[in-house]
């Protein structure tokens, strides 16, 4: 694309999700092509990325691999129904993935997103008590800074507050509240402190009763709040509290799943298996929508044996695209790589030297915080009066003119290369954050 296509190219139909369209429109920033850790401008700047897109191209850009099996699957069956219908793809995908998922998670529903995945755990959480007869488990629980996706049922049970304000209340839910302790600050890794706020639980508990409760969702640490990690010992807590109150326990692992904390799911590295897990994101390294719940398989069981005559549909439930053949074939192309790129053993290998990188930030003004998990870490700034969110902005802006996309969100930058990073390239990705810092008024 040529360097004045953006003066030609109309801007305007397109309502841009998550943007400040108005900002955006007047000085685009437009990708026009994309490989290994680079993105290319339409001018053909060269950007770092160093967010892996959006968490979740992290076997690197353009993998011939995937790009081939998505190819050989259009030309073979593009479309199967999923509903009453099947393909190979799927049921074979299904099957790895509850052969990689923590022991007892063993059932694969696919969905499209990441909110889809929160949308279908929750209607899955509240029927399956309605189907063993306890239909007053109809109340969810979240946490604070958590993100959910953006569906009614995410932003319900999410906790962040700008997602929440513009679309008024949703389901009956309550809220945890967040992990990241002021005390805590600059913690390398898990913090020591704070297992104890998985007590809250209990409290709700108290209030609602758990005949009334039917799930708490968390993610294994949060990601869109800034990488909010968990302190050592939390998640275990809040297991026991669920285990010992027939309350299910979700953990949303559409950033964690697959590699990013050094592990293949955030559940094996916290040493917790929920009972429902979410995924998306990184099963296709983004190349198709694909994402889903891998479930219990006592969840499963009690919709089969509450499912009447064996023609009847037991959990009426699904999209158009569940499973979607290209989506299937990219994401077992995904797992070939992530096994023949020793994927995990790359995180494990890098995650120290990430840490030392990030955390040689600290003392930088306005930086009030570092928190890292795996290659994955959140900065948090002091709020400018009156300007909440704009250091990030100005941070990430600073860094995009010196060829480096970071994500910013409220007052925190986040950062999670793709598995594929070299540690001269963490250097250069440190090394341009701290100048826009440094550049901060």
């Amino acid at each position: 694309m040529p360097l004045d296509a953006r003066n030609e190219l109309d801007l305007s139909a397109w309502w841009m999700p998550f943007t400040a369209n108005r900002q955006f429109k007047a000085a685009p920033r437009l990708f026009a092509s994309a490989s290994g850790m680079t993105y290319r401008m339409a001018d053909g700047q060269a950007v770092l990325d160093g967010t892996a897109g959006l968490w979740c191209v992290n076997a690197g850009h353009g993998r011939p691999e995937i790009a081939d099996a998505v190819h050989r699957q259009l030309t073979t069956l593009d479309y199967a129904p999923p509903f009453q219908m099947g393909h190979s793809l799927a049921f074979e995908l299904a099957a790895r993935l509850a052969k990689l998922a923590p022991a007892g998670l063993d059932r694969v529903f696919f969905t499209n997103s990441g909110s889809e995945s929160v949308e279908t755990a929750l209607k899955m959480a509240i029927a399956y008590h309605r189907v063993r007869g306890e239909g007053s488990r109809t109340r969810l629980i979240g946490r604070e800074k958590g993100y959910h996706g953006v569906n009614f049922g995410g932003i319900s049970v999410g906790g962040l507050g700008p997602n929440r304000k513009t679309f008024g209340q949703g389901l009956d839910v309550d809220h945890l509240s967040h992990t990241q302790l002021p005390g805590n600050a600059f913690t390398r890794g898990l913090p020591e402190r704070g297992a104890e706020l998985a007590d809250e639980l209990l409290e709700l508990i108290a209030l609602h009763d758990a005949s009334n409760i039917a799930a708490v969702i968390v993610e294994p640490f949060g990601g869109s709040a800034g990488v909010v990690v968990p302190p050592k010992g939390y998640l275990q807590r809040l297991r026991d509290i669920c285990t010992r109150h027939e309350i299910l326990l979700i953990f949303d692992e559409v950033i964690t799943g697959f590699g990013r904390t050094g592990q293949m799911f955030g559940a094996d590295s916290f040493g917790v298996v929920p009972d429902m897990l979410n995924f998306a994101k990184q099963i296709t390294n983004a190349a198709v929508p694909l994402g889903g719940v891998i479930v219990k398989d006592e969840i499963y069981q009690t919709f089969m044996a509450a499912g009447g005559a064996e023609y009847m549909i037991e959990l009426p439930h699904g999209y158009t695209y569940s499973g979607h053949p290209l989506a299937c074939a990219a994401g077992l192309a995904t797992l070939d790589l992530l096994k023949t790129d020793q994927a995990l053993m790359r995180v494990q290998q890098l995650a120290p030297y990430f840490e030392n990188a990030v955390h040689s930030l600290k003392g930088l003004k306005y930086l009030t915080d570092i928190r890292n998990c795996g290659l994955a870490a959140g900065l948090s700034f002091e709020a400018k009066p009156g300007e909440s969110g704009r250091r990030p902005y100005e941070i990430a802006m600073h860094c995009w003119k010196n060829g480096l996309y970071v994500r910013f969100g409220g007052d925190t930058i986040q950062l999670a290369p793709p598995f594929i990073v070299e540690k001269a390239e963490i250097d250069r990705l440190v090394e341009v954050l701290g100048d826009a810092i440094r550049a901060l008024e």
